[in-house]
């Protein structure tokens, strides 16, 4: 079984039209496990009910940054080895640098294609 057959992502954007794309891209890759929320606290609570092995999240959200989540993610033992990508369309380097300060294990900048979603896939997991 490949990587693909196996790997289940969550993505999380406030941004419905995101979200879409993302998962889009994830299906285009032949991604099939795929779970979507709009925040961070529903990602926090669909991962403690049901564990991916990838998130895929924005980082600018209300209530809880993808920075947040990530930190919340890497505090808990359960959760501290989920694969992390965060996608932004901020060009603050610090936001990045944080990112990895935390550790995430990659990050993609708004907008991509779906080629690059693949490839900063594939530099975390392998090739798909």
């Amino acid at each position: 079984m490949s990587t693909k057959d196996m790997l289940r992502v969550l993505v999380v954007d406030d941004m419905s039209t995101s979200r879409g794309l993302i998962i889009q891209a994830l299906e285009w890759m032949g991604i099939a496990a795929i779970d979507h929320c709009a925040d961070g606290n529903a990602a926090l609570q669909k991962i403690a009910a049901s564990p991916v092995h990838m998130v895929i999240s924005d980082y600018n959200m209300p209530g809880m940054d993808g920075l947040q989540l990530l930190h919340s993610l890497r505090s808990n033992q359960q959760t501290a080895r989920t694969g992390f990508i965060l996608i932004t369309g901020t060009t603050d380097g610090a936001v990045i640098d944080k990112g990895k300060q935390l550790g995430m294990n990659n990050f993609l900048k708004k907008p991509f294609s779906p080629t690059a979603l693949k490839a900063c896939i594939e530099r975390v997991v392998g090739p798909l």
